[in-house]
Formats: structure tokens, C-alpha cells, sequence
């Protein structure tokens, strides 16, 4: 049993007083792209979220989850789904994360709003314990890896440029399909680079670039084929292959060993981060190098991201310095270097 100046404990639960237990809140918020945002799927210039408030006394904790339409996210769906389930989750007790995803996972929630309240429930519960994330999990942020920087489609003088004008270090080049010749310029251009394909890359491709020596200057080959297609790419050859879409869950990493040497995981599609801290640590047990990527997200997602940095070869946590209107704040990358909040729980507060 623990003691806390917080409420009533009663075997380890923290219990409302007067009964008062949790509250949930939920907000939508448009996200403005600093500029024009292109990649393989299309042209954007927002992103829909959905803000997430657990608050119990005076404390809150915040998640976030975005619209993706090529994921088939609904967020008025969300919400309806919130108002189902909201007394449920206003009546649970205040237990270890862990548990309490336990609870969550049985509500049959979708990977995206299963993490926007995953990563709420850190946040709060750190708070009331006055502890970060990375002392709830004994995790050492020693020598954080730097994140990349997204450069969107585009010619590739223009991308080229992208890189020369900016302060970052390391960047994402987003691409709709393969070209050599581009290829050869990025190789050439002295850059740290990694590829990001969305799926546009042909097979003849990818065999073409698994035997290419230059390949190996190359830091990654983000998600080259269709989901599930990935029988051609060959994880001993050049290319580091580095599954996005095609690592869904713990259960695939195996059958993917032999194609990809790396896995981009997100909080969105493995559902937050009680799952993602399994599935690095089954990832690492596998041999995969693991990246943390994101989506356009304000300061809440991404708090909640680099709360992992610690276990990670690779980051891509630029996504709230891709938008002119965040609304929170926590910890922040800045030219790529992470900074992590020193505050409890995930550090976020709003703006």
C-alpha cells in the first residue's frame, strides 16, 4: 500500500474523494502544415486531431490522436466512441498504466484512440507520482539519437536545397517513386539521409537497390513496397529495409526478419506506449534496429514519443515543427536534438 497526498488508497488504487474519480475530456483541434506537405498518398495542408484530457484532482494528463485518411480515420467516430465508454472510464480506480491498459484493450478501441488515452493515462498517473516516464520504467536517456527532418516530395533540386537552407542534421526524404538519378544526387550531396518511399517503390527496384554498394550510405529504406509484398527485399544485402506499414504488431516481426533489418514504430498503430514498450523490446530481442516515427502531431504526441528516445537507433519526431499552431508544450526536438521534459509524467501542459 502506498501513500499519497492525492485521495484515499486502498490496496495500491488511488479511490475518488468524495466521489470524485477521473474525468475525461475530449477536444478536436486542426493542426496548420507550415507549408504544403506532399508525400506518395497526397497533398496536405492540416491534420484533424483529437485531444485527449484525463485530469483526477488537480492534476490532468493529455493524449492525442490524429485524422490519416489513408489509415480510414474517422475522428467523429472517436468521439462517439468516447461518449460510449466515458463512465466507464471515469469510474476506474487509478491504477499502474499497465493495468489500466489492460482495462482499455478490452473496450475495443481503435489503435488510434487506444493510444491518444494510453499515452493521457501515463501522463496523469505520472503526475500523481511525481515521477517522469523514464523513472516509472528505470529507462537511461543517455546520448539520445537525433530525429530527422521530414523533406517532402518534390524535384530533387528543390529538396536538395530544402536540406542546404536548413539547421537539422539528419533527414527523411519522402519520395513517390524511384528514380536513380536522384538517387545518385542525394547519394553525392553528402547529406544524412534516409528514404522514405510510402509504398512507391516497384520490386525491380528494391533489387536494384539492395545490390547497389551506395545503398549502404543510405541510413534507411522506409517502407518501399505495398504492405505485404515485401518478399524481394533481402535484409543481408545493402539496403538497411526498414518496415513501417508492414510491422503492424509483435506477431509479424518474426516473418519479417529474413526481408527488413529495422521497424518504424508508431504510437498510433501499435496503440501507445504500453505496446511500444513490448515491441521494442521484442524488436531488439529480434535483432531489428527500431525507430520512433510520428505523424503530424502537435507537442502532446510528440512529448509522448520522446519519452522513448532512450531505447532507440533512429527517431522521426519532427512533426510538431512541421505545424504553425501547436498548442502544447512538454518535450521538443529543436534541430534535432531531443529534449525531454524534466517535468512528471510526459510533461505536457497546454498552451
Amino acid at each position: 500500500m502506498r501513500s499519497s497526498s492525492h485521495g484515499e488508497i486502498v490496496e495500491g488504487n488511488f479511490r475518488g474523494v468524495n466521489g470524485k474519480g477521473m474525468k475525461l475530456r475530449f477536444h478536436k483541434k486542426r493542426l496548420q502544415l507550415r507549408e504544403t506537405f506532399s508525400i506518395a498518398y497526397g497533398n496536405y495542408n492540416f491534420r484533424d486531431a483529437l485531444l485527449i484530457e484525463l485530469s483526477y484532482l488537480d492534476q490532468k494528463g493529455f493524449g492525442e490522436c490524429v485524422s490519416i485518411n489513408y489509415y480510414g480515420i474517422n475522428l467523429e467516430k472517436f468521439i462517439l466512441k468516447l461518449k460510449e465508454i466515458q463512465s466507464r472510464i471515469e469510474n476506474h480506480s487509478i491504477v499502474h498504466p499497465k493495468e489500466f491498459f489492460v482495462f482499455l484493450n478490452s473496450l475495443n478501441l481503435h489503435s488510434f484512440l487506444l493510444s491518444a488515452l494510453d499515452c493521457a493515462y501515463w501522463d496523469l498517473f505520472g503526475k500523481l507520482e511525481n515521477q517522469s516516464f523514464a523513472e516509472l520504467n528505470s529507462l537511461k536517456n543517455d546520448n539520445l539519437v537525433e530525429s530527422s527532418f521530414t523533406i517532402s516530395i518534390a524535384d530533387i533540386e528543390t529538396q536538395i536545397q530544402k536540406m542546404e537552407k536548413s539547421s537539422w542534421n539528419t533527414f527523411k526524404v519522402k519520395c513517390g517513386e524511384f528514380n536513380q538519378n536522384d538517387f545518385e544526387k542525394l547519394v553525392k550531396s553528402g547529406f544524412s539521409i534516409s528514404l522514405d518511399a510510402n509504398a512507391s517503390f516497384k520490386e525491380d527496384d528494391c533489387t536494384w537497390i539492395q545490390q547497389n554498394i551506395d545503398s549502404q550510405r543510405i541510413n534507411y529504406f522506409e517502407q518501399p513496397l505495398e504492405i505485404g509484398k515485401f518478399q524481394v527485399l533481402d535484409s543481408k544485402k545493402y539496403a538497411n529495409w526498414m518496415a513501417d506499414e508492414d510491422a503492424q504488431n509483435v506477431d509479424i516481426l518474426e516473418k519479417l526478419q529474413p526481408h527488413y533489418s529495422s521497424i518504424n514504430i508508431k504510437l498510433m498503430k501499435c496503440g501507445g506506449l504500453t505496446p511500444a514498450l513490448s515491441f521494442i523490446a521484442k524488436a531488439k530481442q529480434l535483432g531489428f534496429k527500431v525507430m520512433l516515427g510520428c505523424m503530424t502531431e502537435s507537442s502532446v504526441g510528440i512529448s509522448a514519443g520522446c519519452a522513448l528516445a532512450g531505447l532507440l537507433e533512429y527517431a522521426d519526431l519532427d512533426g510538431a515543427n512541421l505545424i504553425s499552431n501547436d498548442y502544447a508544450k512538454g518535450s521538443f526536438v529543436e534541430n534535432g536534438q531531443i529534449i525531454l521534459s524534466e517535468k512528471p509524467g510526459l510533461g505536457i501542459s497546454l498552451l
